[in-house]
């Protein structure tokens, strides 16, 4: 995807649905500047902290960082810093998931902030399991939520056809995908057959089906908060059930035909050795 700037892209597909709420008032025939930004994490409500207690903001990116405390990561969840560069897609859509789910961001924020500082402690130049899950699910993951258990079960076990086309009138009813990560939000701009997503799965009720897209949000950023802050979850990317996305019903033209979940190259039977 190139940097032109398009005031349309959340219209483009489904798969924005989430960032529609708040990346609406962002848009205009230029691309948004970082005051732009700014004025929208004001206007958004009760202000958004990180873990330390910090206030969310959006600040230019600077140079290369030596000392741990202005890293990336120690930076957001110490003084609230968020670096972005300017007319960027992947720093703008980074932005609008803080804005749609601030918790999970902050919760994923202080998962890695506790991961840097034990490397440093133990003097590794290495990324450990659990940063690599975060950073996984930052970047490429996506929430799946359903009303029947069995239908997370065919996610878990492979069964893309048997989900997407078998049972595609109860998928479409009692279940909701979200994506999440900034980076698949940025393939989503040009979708192409391979797009993958790392899938944390939630059952949920007919209640919530029911409910206005804010509320499932809303809704959706306090679970998932909850299940990164767990100490004892997500300590290996093989926790994220891998979700070819574009098999979701509606999420792409080419769907509608029955061999197009034939494709064992997109539509894989298990994970990869």
């Amino acid at each position: 995807m190139n940097d032109a700037w398009d005031p349309e892209f959340l219209e483009r597909s489904p798969m924005f649905e989430p960032l529609r709420p708040y990346g609406r008032a962002a848009l205009g025939t230029h691309w948004p500047s970082l005051d732009d930004l700014r004025r929208l994490l004001a206007a958004r409500g009760p202000p958004i902290t990180t873990r330390s207690g910090a206030r969310l903001s959006f600040v230019p990116q600077g140079r290369k960082a030596n000392a741990f405390e202005a890293k990336y990561e120690p930076r957001i969840y110490l003084k609230g810093e968020v670096q972005m560069r300017r007319e960027n897609w992947h720093d703008l859509l980074n932005a609008l998931v803080w804005l749609t789910f601030p918790q999970s961001k902050a919760a994923l924020n202080e998962r890695h902030y506790h991961a840097l500082l034990e490397q440093q402690a133990a003097g590794s130049r290495n990324r450990g399991p659990v940063q690599d899950a975060m950073t996984l699910f930052d970047e490429g993951g996506v929430i799946v939520a359903a009303r029947e258990h069995e239908l997370l079960r065919l996610i878990e076990g492979f069964a893309w056809k048997d989900l997407f086309w078998r049972n595609r009138a109860r998928a479409t009813a009692d279940m909701r995908f979200y994506l999440f990560g900034h980076a698949l939000y940025e393939k989503a701009l040009d979708p192409f057959t391979g797009i993958t997503g790392r899938g944390i799965l939630f059952e949920i009720d007919a209640e919530f089906l029911a409910a206005p897209l804010s509320v499932q949000l809303a809704r959706l950023d306090a679970m998932l908060a909850a299940r990164l802050l767990d100490p004892d979850r997500l300590r290996s990317t093989r926790e994220l059930v891998p979700v070819p996305i574009l098999g979701v019903p509606g999420w792409s033209p080419d769907n509608v035909r029955e061999s197009y979940y034939d494709n064992p190259d997109y539509f894989r039977s298990g994970r990869m050795r």
